[in-house]
């Protein structure tokens, strides 16, 4: 099932359950299912499903979760998202075990379910264009009108029914509706469509069917014949609810799943509708599913993101029954805070600057001793080559240094982290553009480790690495996708892309990093020391080239809205 987790508060599902287990009801059993159609990635919003159904059963002895496919519209489905798909559930850390299920595995079944249907006079062929069932259908406030071909016979629609499966029609021309009730107030229960025609061959079943089930009718009986006993979904399929009991009513269903429905996650800065990452992919506007600025979990993943990152995201923001906005600064902090006891520490300098100790002898190299992580002593100390030419970032020195400004500027010591006090005397410009291009310092010999030894103290500590030692990296520094926290959400508004961040990709090459970082491994993590925690890309890096994507920045915006709130309690 999964792997043993701490059992998070209570939520009005898990009371549900709990009540259920209580009255003995499924006779004591707690079968999940997290059910994706295989059409696209799939994003931080999908991980909220995930944790709660697999999160769910995992709380209860012998409870499983199902993960089953629907794959019932072959036009949009591809072998590739349901590999992608399963990749991301184990990624996450949990495991269906035996119970991986299609919904194309039971396509013979719910043909016959259909043609029981039509034989107890609940189903009927319809004849009308999509337009015409459209406007038969009514509005919310006029009921709709019967099809002309809601009284055809039982004789009839199985034939017709029958002839359709054999392709003997085209797409478009016949649909297979429920007969329920034009004038019901909900508009899922005006005669909905249960089957229609596509003529495309399927990814599992190749060309055996040219019909398929709606998902309103496939999902509730694939429930049912696996003995789901909770079916969890999110609000937008509240109003189907009274669909999915009546399929499960009139088919006389001996296992009768309850659908419950939960507030499902929106995210600021960026938008989790698959039809509007779709055409963000389609469109260039990023690189593809796994762009590290995507919400796709592929996406996070290759920003760096960990399992257990999400886990905890999805554990706080919880599970309610409104939708709301969960703020993007959130998630950021739940990476942070895993990183910062797991990724080990390392010197990078993003915008490098020449730096020369006068005073150091040419041909000398220290090893000079560094923390992995002071948060976690057990992961020990590394080497550190300094030697008399270095490097270091670019925005620590100015020649004419603003007020509350503590790092290098000319006269002025500070503090090489792990290393010496070193003080600027002299300034090297490009006789043209006038840039600074070189320092020139002297060091305290008497400084070594970074501590001095007649207690003077000096306010700026600098990153650096030496310049023989170091290699060259590329560094892309990722931000929101977008600059308004809701892109998506204005109905006649702009259009979503509109809002796209044009900065949310920055790219620095001939950037410098430590040579720990020599034979890092794609998709390792670590914490460029002042500067945030980067993971080595998975796609671009390769022996002898690095490339580093910035999972987040070291500033900690959540850190602070909580702590503002608070104090306001």
């Amino acid at each position: 099932m999964t792997t043993t987790r701490s059992t998070p508060a209570p939520d009005f599902i898990r009371c549900i359950i709990a009540q259920d287990l209580k009255a003995n009801k499924n006779e004591g059993r707690v079968v999940t299912r997290f059910p994706p159609e295989p059409n696209g990635y799939l994003h931080i919003g999908h991980a909220k499903s995930i944790c709660l159904n697999f999160g769910i059963a995992g709380e209860h002895k012998g409870g499983t979760c199902h993960l089953r496919f629907d794959d019932t519209n072959p036009c949009k489905e591809e072998v590739e998202y349901v590999e992608s798909i399963k990749a991301d559930v184990r990624w996450l850390g949990f495991d269906w075990g035996d119970h991986l299920y299609y919904t194309s595995d039971y396509f013979d079944q719910l043909y016959e379910y259909a043609v029981q249907l039509i034989k107890v006079g609940k189903a009927y062929v319809c004849s009308l264009s999509a337009q015409e069932i459209r406007h038969y259908r009514g509005t919310l406030t006029e009921a709709g009108k019967d099809s002309p071909y809601r009284t055809r016979s039982m004789e009839e629609n199985v034939d017709l029914f029958e002839r359709m499966r054999a392709g003997e029609f085209e797409e478009g021309s016949h649909v297979l509706r429920a007969k329920i009730d034009m004038a019901s107030p909900n508009l899922n229960m005006r005669d909905p469509t249960l089957y229609r025609i596509r003529r495309v061959a399927h990814h599992r079943t190749g060309n055996k069917w040219c019909i398929y089930p709606m998902y309103d009718f496939s999902h509730c009986l694939s429930d049912s014949i696996e003995g789901i006993t909770h079916s969890i979904c999110t609000l937008e399929f509240e109003d189907n609810r009274p669909l999915y009991d009546w399929v499960l009513d009139e088919l006389h269903m001996d296992c009768h799943p309850q659908q419950i429905e939960f507030a499902r996650l929106n995210l600021s800065y960026t938008v989790l509708s698959k039809r509007k990452l779709v055409e963000l992919v389609e469109q260039g506007c990023v690189t593809g599913w796994d762009d590290p600025r995507m919400p796709t979990l592929t996406g996070l993943r290759r920003r760096g993101y960990t399992p257990e990152s999400i886990r905890n995201f999805c554990e706080r923001i919880g599970v309610a029954k409104r939708d709301s906005m969960v703020d993007m600064a959130l998630l950021e902090h739940c990476v942070r805070e895993d990183l910062n006891v797991r990724a080990p520490r390392v010197m990078g300098v993003l915008q490098p600057l020449r730096v020369v100790i006068d005073n150091y002898p040419e041909d000398q190299v220290e090893e000079l001793e560094a923390v992995n992580n002071p948060e976690d002593p057990s992961m020990g100390t590394r080497k550190v080559p300094f030697s008399r030419v270095l490097y270091i970032e670019r925005e620590d020195f100015r020649e004419d240094p603003p007020k509350k400004f503590f790092r290098l500027a000319p006269g002025r010591e500070v503090r090489l982290r792990y290393a010496y006090f070193i003080t600027c005397v002299g300034v090297v410009k490009d006789e043209q553009s006038g840039k600074v291009v070189e320092l020139h310092c002297t060091y305290d010999p008497e400084t070594r480790g970074g501590w001095s030894p007649d207690g003077r103290k000096v306010k700026g500590t600098l990153h650096w690495v030496s310049a023989a030692h170091s290699l060259e990296a590329e560094v892309r520094l990722y931000d929101r996708l977008f600059v308004h926290p809701n892109p998506g959400g204005e109905k006649d508004g702009p259009d979503f892309k509109t809002y796209f961040n044009p900065n949310s990709l920055q790219t620095l090459r001939s950037c410098r990093v430590e040579p720990s970082l020599a034979g890092a491994a794609p998709g390792s993590r670590c914490q460029f020391e002042r500067q945030g925690y980067f993971c080595v890309d998975t796609v671009d890096s390769s022996p002898g080239v690095l490339v580093f994507n910035r999972t987040a920045s070291l500033r900690d915006s959540w850190a602070k809205i909580e702590k503002a709130q608070k104090n306001k309690s």
